[in-house]
């Protein structure tokens, strides 16, 4: 039983495998279509032969009605005997199906012996006969239980009416379509032989792809994102599953490199403010003499402090923000007195680094979003704008109102961001290499630009170019209820 067991349990994983499943389903489609075909075939060969040989009866009826004839009441066959053709077709009319009665069926006239098998109408059936417009075309069987294709109707002859009716067996025209599929079904199990056999083999080559595609998610690891599968140029849907493939481990790669580097990052900013706490510890201990050394020492290291928790709070609520945890209290805010408001803040730091910061305004932009989480919008936006403004520059805040969204304006003409270096001015932790930062940030206030402009349904645009200042465009949409009056 043990030496079985891999067997057994081998024959049932192929038995579950897509591609057993595959053959199967085409071997079934196959029979059922090869079966219904044998059968369509028999019935279309049955009914051409059937139409053959109501041809020939018809011919068979006009040799009658040429040959036939009444003479004082008596059916006649009138031919040269002397011709053998004539004598031939006249012989050969009389051994098959035929019958001449008069038109009320009480009297027959003539009849073969063949038309007796098969059993002589009533006057009754005559009369039910003749009384349609057409010729009437019946299956008929005689005593040896062999079908006859009838044909009934009239013949005139010296002015006199009678019914005719010819026959023909059709048993030696039954025999080719039966034989046809018997000979038919008798080889149609090598046909699905074959046809399981073709449906195996096109189901591996069709699933070639897949197998490829499995043993490559197979090699995909942390540290192992560089595979791809190249695609085989058919365009199909196989073709379409690589390419969404390929493109998802692009983006886990990306995602782990983004990983990767947020993680340098945040060891990077959390060593600088622990080692500088760590050396200014170290120095109060062994070279401080007097409590006013101390508490210089303490002063410092509680500034760093106050950076660790400036960053760690800054992260979970970036996090929290990405993840969904932070909900949003939306409600109709007038974007253009939140604005004012934050522009009216900035004046004083703007004043002090020798900035102009100036506004453009309307009355009244309504927008659907939360206040508090615009307002960190805005303040992140021109703090960098002012920032990175020298002195006798100018900052301008805008808001513009259009068809169904407000777009907020904030440029100035201050540094400026290199081209190459706008795809990442709103990863975490990015600074623009070389540009002179007065006041060290954290590199976190543009992330969550980017999430609260994604948040509230809108997008964010940047123009930039190094020396000439930047412009940051923000559309969002427009609030359909009036502005929530904030009470003192």
């Amino acid at each position: 039983m043990k030496l079985g067991a891999p067997r057994i349990s081998a024959v049932t994983s192929v038995t579950k495998g897509l591609r057993f499943r595959l053959m199967l389903s085409y071997v079934l489609f196959f029979t059922v279509l090869l079966v219904t075909m044998g059968f369509i075939f028999r019935e279309t060969i049955r009914t051409l032969l059937e139409k053959r040989m109501s041809k020939v009866i018809d011919e068979e009826w006009g040799s009658v009605k040429g040959y036939l004839k009444i003479e004082r009441g008596q059916a006649m066959w009138m031919y040269d005997s002397a011709d053998p053709e004539e004598a031939a077709i006249v012989e050969g009319l009389r051994r098959s199906y035929y019958i001449l009665t008069t038109l009320d069926g009480k009297k027959v006239l003539e009849v073969s012996n063949s038309y007796r098998t098969i059993g002589v109408e009533t006057p009754q059936e005559i009369t039910q006969l003749l009384s349609q417009p057409q010729p009437q075309w019946r299956i008929r069987t005689d005593s040896r239980d062999q079908k006859v294709m009838v044909r009934s109707g009239t013949m005139v002859d010296s002015g006199q009416t009678y019914f005719l009716a010819i026959g023909r067996s059709l048993d030696e025209d039954q025999e080719l379509p039966d034989t046809f599929a018997r000979y038919y079904f008798a080889f149609l199990p090598v046909l699905i032989a074959i046809s399981g056999l073709l449906g195996w083999y096109t189901a591996g080559k069709a699933l070639t792809p897949v197998i490829e595609l499995a043993k490559t998610a197979q090699d995909v690891s942390s540290s192992n994102l560089n595979v791809s599968i190249p695609t085989r140029g058919a365009g199909d849907e196989l073709d379409h599953l690589i390419v969404t493939f390929n493109n998802m481990v692009e983006r886990l790669r990306n995602g782990i490199e983004q990983i990767r580097q947020f993680s340098t990052d945040v060891s990077h900013e959390l060593r600088t403010p622990l080692t500088a706490i760590r050396g200014q510890l170290e120095v109060a201990l062994f070279t401080a003499e007097t409590t006013e050394n101390y508490k210089d020492a303490m002063v410092n290291a509680l500034q760093d402090v106050e950076r660790l928790s400036q960053i760690v709070r800054a992260l979970l609520m970036l996090s929290q923000a990405e993840s969904g945890q932070l909900p949003l209290l939306r409600q109709a805010v007038n974007l253009s007195a939140l604005t004012l408001d934050i522009v009216d803040q900035f004046q004083i730091p703007a004043e002090e680094a020798q900035v102009s910061l100036v506004s453009d305004i309307p009355p009244e932009c309504l927008v659907e979003g939360d206040r508090v989480q615009l307002e960190r919008l805005l303040y992140n936006l021109l703090s960098n704008a002012i920032k990175y403004t020298g002195a006798g520059g100018r900052v301008k805040a805008s808001v513009t109102t259009h068809d169904d969204y407000v777009e907020l304006l904030v440029e100035d003409n201050g540094q400026g961001i290199p081209a190459e270096y706008l795809p990442h001015i709103f990863d975490r932790f990015y600074r623009v290499p070389g540009h002179n930062d007065p006041e060290k940030g954290l590199g976190l206030g543009l992330s969550f630009v980017a999430w609260i402009v994604k948040a509230h349904g809108g997008t964010i645009e940047v123009q930039s170019e190094a020396g000439k200042g930047s412009k940051f465009i923000v559309h969002l949409p427009k609030a359909s209820a009036p502005a929530v009056t904030e009470v003192a």
